[in-house]
């Protein structure tokens, strides 16, 4: 049987979201002890106007899956699949280049923090969509 409660729907589709920021802070946080164990060699990575705007988006838009399963009609549920799905599956390909590059520590928290959680919250809202 389906559980229709869309907080709990919320839930799932929060706990993704915080795996990604998790993901991204400690991706920046391996990039700097790499940088300082180098003893500043390494190339320091600078980000343009551009794309912090760009990275702040994509993360930010990380909030509306949960919002939008909470408020439970049917054009939101199909928004919250199809705008978590992409978020899922680019925050899944972004992370494993990402650590594929800087270190497979890395391509191990994105499964594990993102991708796991994302495919439970994708299956979670199918389900809800297909039990309206």
């Amino acid at each position: 049987m389906t559980d229709n409660n869309p907080a709990r729907l919320a839930i799932a589709w929060l706990i993704p979201a915080v795996g990604a920021a998790f993901f991204v802070t400690i991706q920046c946080f391996s990039f700097l002890n790499a940088y300082v164990a180098s003893g500043g060699t390494i190339e320091a990575i600078e980000f343009g106007s551009g794309a912090l705007w760009g990275v702040s988006i994509f993360y930010g838009a990380w909030v509306l899956p949960p919002l939008l399963a909470l408020a439970g009609t049917r054009v939101t549920d199909w928004a919250m699949l199809v705008l978590g799905g992409l978020l899922f599956a680019l925050s899944t390909l972004a992370g494993v280049t990402d650590g594929v590059r800087d270190g497979s520590h890395l391509v191990g928290l994105e499964l594990l923090a993102v991708t796991l959680p994302g495919l439970v919250a994708l299956i979670l809202s199918w389900r809800h969509i297909r039990a309206h």
